[in-house]
């Protein structure tokens, strides 16, 4: 199969789809890699790096996307990228569709059949694509956060850890999974005050057991996010819907109650989101200000630590990429129902229920869609 990976056009998005270990992996099961020039150029891999391991380059995206049978991505495909995607190719990346309808809208008239790292499961129901950019994404949304509640950065102008004689500052972090329990260690090792929230009672009793009582496990309750959110240092959203919306737990109505100065650190905010006031920003514009308090939105918080980030997000991806390159799109989907969760756009379908039903699309089924291809 010919594998084509894209340079990232996404604002300061500096990872990349395949590293050059990851590239020699699949030349040598037989298939042919093509890299836009200078799309290593973020982890410190040239074009001679890829060249090295057997890749082609191509000269600009065009090329990159006309070559490509499989197309591999880190971020979604901007506009421009999706006015290039053909109804026989097959895109793999974060598409996070639910709360982008545009993307939607176009993936489906171009026919092409789209996967998405997020919504892919495994045998225990989790989601082994996501993991790793939310481990990474949580322990840099506190440490960006806590920048930001330095007074030089428009912050209350205090430490996390305080000082002697001075009480450590409270961070909230709503969401215990993976975003949340890397928040946590983060928040933790900085000296801070934490309290997780969440619905869950079981996985609450985990997080206690886990972080050895010393952080503060409450269940999520409307009544408890006012409580501990109007008194916080900092809130970490953490919530996930897999490939759906996130809810907004961070109503604007609480958001006034916050203390002046404090930071709301909105991981949700691919899936739109879980304060009311949130939308994306970028590395080189983090933040925004409503009502005092300091929001921290970026859309692709691991594409900060690239070199980290593509290492791990390969190590990942690239057993389905082998899968989807070696039997093809139609048996790899149709011989692993995990791997076929992933299928969100399948011949001008959504095959995906949670994006479906948040965009108010039909549903077509999954295995039907494949069937026809």
């Amino acid at each position: 199969m010919i594998i084509a990976v894209p340079k990232e056009i996404k604002a300061q998005e500096f990872r990349v789809g395949l590293t050059p270990e990851s590239v020699k992996t699949l030349i040598n099961d037989g298939h042919e890699v093509w890299i836009e020039t200078t799309a290593g150029e973020g982890i410190g891999c040239p074009d001679d790096d890829y060249r090295s391991v057997g890749a082609r380059i191509a000269a600009n995206a065009t090329e990159t996307f006309a070559k490509g049978e499989l197309i591999i991505k880190v971020k979604e495909p901007l506009a421009a990228e999706r006015a290039m995607l053909q109804a026989d190719q097959i895109l793999f990346t974060y598409l996070h569709l639910a709360s982008d309808p545009e993307q939607a809208n176009e993936l489906i008239q171009s026919g092409a059949t789209c996967i998405a790292y997020e919504t892919v499961t495994d045998n225990a129901g989790k989601l082994p694509l996501l993991m790793p950019m939310s481990a990474i994404a949580g322990r840099l949304a506190v440490q960006e956060a806590a920048i930001h509640l330095e007074k030089t950065h428009g912050g209350m102008g205090v430490l996390l850890s305080g000082a002697p004689g001075v009480q450590a500052e409270s961070v909230v972090i709503i969401g215990g999974g993976i975003v949340g329990s890397n928040a946590c260690r983060i928040a933790l090792g900085l000296g801070a005050r934490v309290t997780i929230l969440d619905r869950s009672e079981n996985l609450l009793g985990e997080l206690d057991s886990r972080f050895a009582g010393k952080v503060n496990c409450a269940l999520s309750t409307t009544d408890s996010i006012a409580e501990y959110v109007s008194t916080a240092a900092m809130v970490v959203g953490a919530v996930l819907v897999p490939g759906g919306k996130a809810d907004h737990l961070i109503p604007a109505s609480l958001v006034k109650q916050m203390r002046p100065g404090s930071v709301i650190a909105d991981v949700a905010i691919d899936q739109g989101g879980c304060c009311e006031n949130s939308r994306p920003t970028t590395h080189s514009d983090p933040t925004f200000i409503v009502d005092d308090v300091i929001h921290y939105c970026v859309a692709n918080i691991p594409g900060a630590v690239p070199r980290t980030a593509s290492k791990s997000l390969n190590s990942a991806t690239v057993p389905f990429i082998r899968e989807l390159a070696n039997k093809g799109v139609k048996a790899a989907l149709q011989e692993n129902a995990n791997f076929r969760n992933g299928l969100n756009v399948c011949q001008g379908n959504v095959t995906q229920n949670e994006v479906a039903d948040d965009l108010g699309l039909p549903c077509v089924n999954a295995s039907e869609a494949l069937a026809a291809l």
